[in-house]
């Protein structure tokens, strides 16, 4: 990943239908060959800012910029360069597959046919069905297939893999980590956690419209946050002295999501008999819990 090559720019984009929050305040960059998880639950604001940086819909403030030009959505050359799958696959159900996929072709100058049999190919996709009657798994196949055959520099992934089956999930992972060696930008909007430690070097948390902590991977999975595992007959004069999310707990075992410091955490456990003492690593998934409880 080359780095200050920034490939796609967000700045304090912020979006409000009335006085309803769709986002708040979202400013994000994407260098190039960087696959940026974009982490928050449902209704945090992912797929507004997606929807607003594709110009689906107006934002009410901020700025967008793509190769350090300001984003304009009536700009054709900029979209061309852009792969967009959205959350939610709407296309025209009396359609064929191998029809949609001809009309998508008649929308680019280059040759983009061989690059949409590989993927046809890759994904098992029957060209001669029709779209009303895909599967969900199918159509999110055909989405994918839309957004990658144009070979674009920029990808833009609203929970990509919903629908897919596990198999397919993985094809699609080694799928992304080609087009990262290629150069390919990524922003991968989602909100299943063990899909970013797959692919993702960066990860931005957003919260209520807002990005709240942003890193690189590595980074936040060693954050100072631990599983912490006590073992006492002092449970609960232990667990109103902490203070900390429990995540399970037994008569005389509790486990907690920690995010004290070894020093505080030493000198509030000194008054209490401690039978058994265990501190681990976190997953991103925990980390996911503490940031959004």
């Amino acid at each position: 990943m080359k780095k200050d090559n920034v490939v796609l720019e967000i700045i304090n984009l912020k979006k409000y239908y009335g006085k309803v929050r769709g986002v708040e305040d979202v400013s994000i960059k994407l260098n190039s060959g960087e696959v940026y998880g974009f982490i928050g639950p449902n209704g945090a604001g992912k797929s507004t800012t997606i929807r607003t940086l594709m110009g689906l819909i107006n934002k009410t403030s901020g700025d967008i910029f793509i190769n350090g030009k300001e984003f304009d959505k009536n700009d054709t050359s900029l979209k061309k360069e852009i792969g967009y799958l959205p959350s939610e696959i709407n296309l025209y159900d009396d359609l064929t597959v191998r029809e949609i996929l001809d009309y998508h072709e008649s929308f680019y100058d280059k040759k983009v046919n061989k690059r949409r049999k590989e993927l046809v190919k890759l994904f098992l996709l029957d060209e001669s069905k029709k779209i009303e009657d895909l599967s969900l798994g199918n159509s999110k196949k055909l989405g994918i297939i839309l957004s990658l055959m144009h070979s674009p520099k920029i990808l833009i992934l609203d929970e990509p893999t919903s629908g897919l089956d596990p198999i397919m999930q993985n094809t699609f992972y080694e799928l992304l980590l080609e087009e990262k060696k290629k150069g390919t930008t990524i922003l991968y909007s989602t909100h299943i956690l063990s899909e970013v430690a797959k692919i993702c070097d960066r990860i931005g948390f957003i919260k209520d419209g807002k990005i709240i902590k942003e890193d690189i991977r590595e980074n936040i999975e060693k954050d100072n946050i631990t599983y912490l595992t006590i073992n006492s007959k002092e449970i609960e004069k232990i667990k109103k002295e902490l203070n900390l999310k429990v995540i399970d707990e037994s008569i005389d075992k509790i486990k907690f999501i920690n995010n004290l410091s070894p020093d505080i955490l030493i000198k509030k456990l000194s008054n209490f008999k401690i039978d058994k003492l265990l501190i681990e690593e976190v997953s991103i998934e925990d980390l996911f819990i503490e940031y959004y409880k």
